[in-house]
Parts: C-alpha cells; sequence; structure tokens
C-alpha cells in the first residue's frame, strides 16, 4: 500500500478556519463515496493555524490524475470543492490551478 502526504493552507481567518473543520464533521456521503471508489484506502487530515496535512493511503494503481478526472465529472465533487475554496489558500510554490501539494519525505524512522 502506497501513502502520500499532501500539504493546503487555509484563510488566515480563525472564524473560517472553525467552519473548515466543522465541514469535516459531515462531509457529504457523495464525497465519501468518490473518495473511496477513485482507490483511496484511507484519508486523514490534520490542521495546526491555518495549515492542513493531508495524508493518504491508497490502492495498487492508483493515480492522481484518474481521481481528478473522476473528481471533474461528479457534479457532488465539484460544488464541494467550490465550498471548500471558499475557505483554502493555495501553498506560494503551488502552480495555478493547483490546490494540495504534495509533500516529500525527508525522513522514515524504519527505513534505516
Amino acid at each position: 500500500m502506497k501513502r502520500y502526504c499532501l500539504a493546503l493552507d487555509l484563510v488566515n481567518d480563525p472564524a473560517m478556519i472553525s467552519q473548515y473543520i466543522e465541514h469535516h464533521k459531515a462531509v457529504w456521503p457523495e464525497i465519501t463515496d468518490s473518495i473511496k471508489k477513485s482507490g483511496i484506502i484511507d484519508m486523514q487530515i490534520f490542521n495546526v493555524a491555518d495549515r492542513l496535512f493531508m495524508v493518504i493511503e491508497v490502492e495498487e494503481g492508483f493515480s492522481f490524475e484518474k481521481k481528478n478526472k473522476m473528481d471533474n465529472q461528479n457534479p457532488y465533487v465539484i460544488k464541494w470543492e467550490e465550498l471548500m475554496s471558499t475557505y483554502q489558500k493555495t501553498l506560494p510554490n503551488a502552480l495555478p490551478g493547483e490546490k494540495w501539494i504534495l509533500m516529500e519525505k525527508v525522513f522514515d524512522l524504519n527505513s534505516k
């Protein structure tokens, strides 16, 4: 099983950050279904201040390209992403249209 870690920032406003977290306490079932159908086995999002950190574990054969294609054809995902975009801001090194940025592993305790 492969694991990916991604980062994204939120608008630096405590009320908006709180609203974002509240939305994630009741993620629409169509969104969780879409995540699972894309080949994601597990997803966790962590927050500190205005920074988000996402960890996903995926099935063999998972690809971000395939997931993006599925998402772009799903009206629920499109609506959810539009809503979430009101709370999110891209990292300084993001490409145009890019939200979550894939992180590079720099240390692994168990690799030695």
